[in-house]
Formats: C-alpha cells, sequence, structure tokens
C-alpha cells in the first residue's frame, strides 16, 4: 500500500503541474453546465432533482475520459521513461493500481467541484439528497470503468490519440450495449442468449438503476468487476510489452 500510496501521489501532483489539470475541470463543469441548463431544461423542468444534470454524464465522459487516460502509459513509453518508472522497486499491481487511483480521485475532484448543482437544487426546492448520492455514486463508478478501460488501451500503445480513439470507440459500444435501440434491434434476429448476454454488458442500464436511487449489488459488482478485468489486463500488457 506504501508504493501505492507513493505512486498515486507522484502521479495525482503531476496532473497539476500542467495545465491538463485547469482545462479538464474547466471544460467539464462548462459542458456540464451547458448541457444541464439548456438541453436537460433544468429551470423548465420545474423539478427538484438533478436528473438533468446526471443523464449527460456518461457523454461526458465518454470523450473527456479518454483524453485523461490516454495519457497513463501511452505518454510513459513515448518518452521512453516506462523503463526507469519500472525499475522502482514496486510491483506491476502497485504500479498499475497507482496509477488507476490518481487518474480516478482527479475525475472525482472535477465530479465534486460541481457540488453547487446540489446546493441549487436544495435551494429551490426540497429534493431527495439520497438519490442525488446515489447519482453521484453511479457517476463516479462509470468513470471509474471509462479510465481503466482507457488505461488498458493506453499500455498497449504508444501514441496518444490511437489511445484516445480506441478508448471512445470501446467505451461508446459497451455505453450502448444495454440500450433498448441495439436490444431490439438485436432480439430481431439474434438468440435470446445473446441478447441477454449484450443487455448485460451494457454500462448505461447499470448507471441508470443506481441513478434513480437504487444502489443494488449487483450494479456495482458490474463496474468494480469491469474496473478489475481492465487492469489486470492492463497489468499483463505492460508486462508483456516490458519483455519485448
Amino acid at each position: 500500500m506504501r508504493n501505492t500510496w507513493l505512486i498515486f501521489r507522484r502521479e495525482f501532483s503531476a496532473y497539476f503541474a500542467t495545465p491538463l489539470a485547469s482545462i479538464f475541470i474547466v471544460i467539464f463543469l462548462l459542458l456540464a453546465g451547458l448541457l444541464t441548463f439548456f438541453l436537460g431544461g433544468f429551470l423548465e423542468r420545474a423539478q427538484a432533482d438533478l436528473v438533468p444534470f446526471f443523464e449527460f454524464h456518461p457523454w461526458l465522459y465518454l470523450f473527456l475520459v479518454p483524453a485523461l487516460s490516454m495519457r497513463l502509459w501511452a505518454e510513459e513509453r513515448r518518452l521512453g521513461t516506462i523503463e526507469l518508472f519500472l525499475t522502482l522497486p514496486v510491483s506491476m499491481v502497485e504500479a498499475v493500481a497507482g496509477k488507476f487511483l490518481a487518474a480516478w480521485a482527479f475525475a472525482g475532484t472535477a465530479l465534486a467541484l460541481t457540488f453547487p448543482f446540489w446546493l441549487t437544487v436544495n435551494y429551490l426546492g426540497n429534493p431527495d439528497n439520497g438519490v442525488i448520492v446515489a447519482s453521484y455514486v453511479a457517476s463516479l463508478l462509470m468513470a471509474g470503468a471509462y479510465l481503466a478501460i482507457g488505461s488498458m488501451i493506453s499500455a498497449a500503445t504508444k501514441n496518444q490519440v490511437i489511445a484516445f480513439v480506441l478508448t471512445t470507440a470501446a467505451c461508446f459500444v459497451l455505453t450502448l450495449a444495454g440500450s433498448t435501440f441495439v436490444l431490439d434491434f438485436l432480439s430481431a434476429w439474434a438468440p435470446t442468449t445473446v441478447v441477454e448476454i449484450v443487455a448485460g454488458l451494457g454500462f448505461l442500464p447499470h448507471f441508470q438503476s443506481i441513478q434513480r436511487g437504487v444502489i443494488d449489488l449487483r450494479d456495482i459488482v458490474f463496474f468494480v468487476s469491469v474496473i478489475m478485468i481492465a487492469l489486470t489486463a492492463n497489468a499483463v500488457i505492460v508486462d508483456w510489452r516490458k519483455a519485448m
């Protein structure tokens, strides 16, 4: 844990040593506000909830999180510092976990800075704050799943643009996998088993389930499993590329 913590601090502070932190946070907050008030009709709905705010998070993360994850390992490989980094007295698990947790904490920091939305809805009405807390949990878990997938893909290439495009594509497919549009399309010709498998892999239904205020253990296990599987693949890829 000590080594993981040291890597975490190194990586987390590195975000704020460059303009990346400011740019990411400003863009995230700006887009979240614009989508909530204009496309989501936050004030026009006259309802004391943050549904218009959270319903756009999967699509915000779809483009912003890959921009965050693409540098995790690709940058190390491009600069040739990955060999030096891996010679440190840390295990592969500690290195992968430290980098991922730093990126996830940074994304969580950007999410936490949206607290004025929460204050605003409490000022304007009497919302169900339990549902809002659950929605923040769902948002953070989805960001973590996207980051884990992005970290895995970043480890496979030293080109950040390729890592960004592939991560966006992979997350887009997984996000829409459980949507009604995809399931209706598959049910017209695919076996029921295939439809059920695809429905279970979709990020959106699990996110929306928690967003409604129902923290089902199955949804938590789903996101945690995606994160663990992606990070395990990440460690395998880094170890494999190191041996080349």
